[in-house]
């Protein structure tokens, strides 16, 4: 079987701008996922089969491997998503609260050892960017929090607690800002005369960081991704999540991994590569026909790479 067997072999192009991660209107337990079908073509669930949704959110894909008669262990750490899971009742998912970086030992608390699939897809999503009470978005006015998991630092902290160059490093680092030194000086200033507790104060902020800034891509894009990236150890959780997904796969399961901005894409690539027992059926990421970039937004920057777990060196003999 060759790559182009499982997935489209699309050409690799440069990230877009960081998109922010909103689907549309909703219901209460629904979600629109994106490249649906080439998840389900790199994944290939079947009766009988046991996969993992690292990110089970509203379930979107969660659903497509359900449909197709495989059963699914759903893990978030967002009390909200899994509230939402627990009242859809959806037959054949098990819901899991904690981080994807501890799936394996959340599935062995499930009597779980090997799966025949893992899906994640990165990143905040459409229920948190559009709930206002949660901070993840400069678009509404709301306190600075930006924790998925509604515990521990919280990003009103950082941005009052930490030192400028802390700031300026972590607005580098995960926001890819060149003006990363700029705002966290204007951070600093602001806080100096009252605690900076709100998303709009802090978009004022950073937007008064860039001289003669009128219209286009807010400015507080990348500082507001570098803050949540931070706060929720993100890139730290997709390095531990991979290992332990590679970990649980049985020898011809699958791993899907959707990612939004080059900083997951870097990591999920790397580890797809240098990982011995998995062979990359992706030789590019996989991204999203025009028509679906059109209706879902969310899916614009939306990459998919997969790869397969080889047969140990046993069953190979």
């Amino acid at each position: 079987m060759t790559e182009s067997d499982l997935i489209p072999d699309l050409p690799e192009s440069n990230f877009p701008e960081i998109e922010d991660h909103q689907d549309g209107p909703e219901g209460r337990f629904s979600h629109v996922p994106v490249l649906a079908s080439e998840v389900v073509a790199a994944l290939a669930p079947a009766p009988g089969k046991v996969y993992v949704d690292g990110t089970l959110g509203g379930a979107g894909h969660t659903r497509l491997l359900l449909e197709a008669g495989a059963a699914v262990y759903g893990i978030d750490q967002d009390p909200f998503a899994l509230e939402r899971a627990r009242e859809a009742g959806l037959a054949g998912l098990t819901v899991l609260e904690g981080n994807y970086r501890d799936m394996a030992a959340l599935l062995a608390g499930a009597g779980v050892t090997h799966v025949d699939g893992v899906l994640l897809d990165i990143g905040v999503s459409s229920f948190q960017l559009d709930d206002g009470g949660r901070g993840f978005s400069y678009h509404t006015d709301a306190p600075l929090d930006m924790r998925m998991s509604q515990s521990g630092e919280s990003a009103y902290d950082v941005v009052n607690g930490y030192e400028e160059a802390e700031l300026a490093s972590i607005i580098y680092e995960y926001g890819e800002d060149r003006l990363s030194r700029r705002i966290a000086r204007g951070i600093v200033y602001a806080r100096e005369q009252a605690p900076i507790e709100s998303t709009v104060r802090l978009a004022e902020i950073i937007k008064r960081a860039y001289p003669g800034f009128s219209k286009g891509i807010h400015p507080a894009r990348r500082t507001f991704q570098a803050l949540r990236i931070h706060v929720n150890d993100e890139l730290g959780a997709l390095r531990d999540g991979l290992s332990a997904a590679s970990s649980l796969l049985a020898p011809g399961g699958r791993l899907a991994v959707i990612s939004f901005h080059s900083l997951e894409d870097r990591i999920v690539k790397r580890f797809l590569l240098g990982d011995e027992s998995l062979t990359p059926l992706t030789k590019r990421p996989v991204i999203a026909a025009e028509s679906e970039q059109a209706s879902n937004p969310r899916a614009r920057s939306a990459k998919l790479r997969a790869a397969e777990k080889k047969a140990s060196a046993q069953e190979s003999v």
